[in-house]
């Protein structure tokens, strides 16, 4: 349920790269912006100990609901947004850091009316997604026509099912993976298109199936990875954007990216039962 106090409340589910950061950034600057940790909950518990103080290790994620919270953070794997998200809207407002979840359209929905239901918001954070907010203004004025998202890293950087890149080798070049729907993409790299999982939340009347996808390896992409955004609106506008976010070999969040979903926490005070995307 959702705390009475001036101070937020956050519940943090995941402790992978992404998660120690915010815990880290919470317990060091949280007081300063009226926001305290309610709880940690990682798969491996093992993980937590010594980093994070005992009192607020989750030991089963079942029993979340023990601790009040504000806002939940969920920073680890589609599935559990698929097996927990309602659960966590009917106690408190939530953030789905793998929104490459929402690409089940069945999910999806589920989650929208459960916000509705319960008057908590779902926040989608935009994360290395370049102008999110022009491209859902652009989509609600009725003026998006397509939008089409790049993503190139280095192979070491993808978590892909299958054996799609089980092949790769040094210096091999660029190499396509995928192209098309953000819908088809998200189920073959869940972990790695959040951001175009974002874009197609932004483009609400494109959605999912509408919204193209590209996943490209380069092993030149040794420092950093790169995310092109096309938009396309009426009589000819266009807008196309390249980020390049700093990244180690085998890292599957850019170090920009970091700092975002800070940003992104920062925002979720409450806006009423919706999708929002922060």
């Amino acid at each position: 349920m959702a705390t009475s106090s001036s101070s937020q409340r956050i519940g943090v589910v995941g402790y992978g790269h992404l998660g120690k950061y915010l815990v880290e950034r919470i317990l060091k600057d949280g007081a300063a912006l009226g926001l305290t940790l309610a709880f940690v909950w990682n798969r491996n518990a093992d993980k937590l100990k010594g980093s994070v103080p005992d009192e607020l290790i989750l030991d089963e994620l079942s029993s979340f609901a023990n601790r009040p919270c504000d806002v939940i953070v969920e920073v680890c794997h589609p599935k559990i947004v698929k097996e927990f998200g309602l659960h966590f809207l009917s106690q408190s407002h939530f953030m789905v850091g793998s929104p490459s979840a929402l690409s089940d359209p069945e999910l999806n929905q589920k989650l929208r009316q459960a916000a509705q239901t319960y008057g908590r918001t779902l926040y989608v954070p935009s994360g290395a997604l370049w102008g999110g907010q022009d491209i859902q203004r652009l989509n609600d004025s009725g003026a998006l026509k397509a939008l089409f998202i790049r993503m190139s890293k280095h192979p070491s950087c993808f978590r892909l099912t299958g054996d799609v890149l089980s092949d790769w080798m040094e210096d091999e070049g660029r190499r396509v993976l995928f192209r098309g729907s953000v819908a088809e993409l998200c189920p073959l790299a869940p972990n790695n298109v959040n951001t175009m999982a974002a874009a197609a939340v932004a483009a609400g009347t494109l959605g999912f199936t509408g919204v193209q996808g590209e996943i490209v390896s380069d092993t030149a992409l040794s420092d950093y990875h790169v995310v092109e955004v096309e938009v396309t609106g009426p009589g000819g506008f266009s807008v196309h954007t390249v980020r390049r976010n700093p990244a180690k070999l085998g890292a599957v969040t850019g170090t920009a990216t970091y700092n975002s979903f800070w940003n992104s926490l920062l925002v979720c005070k409450g806006h009423g039962g919706r999708v929002y995307l922060c």
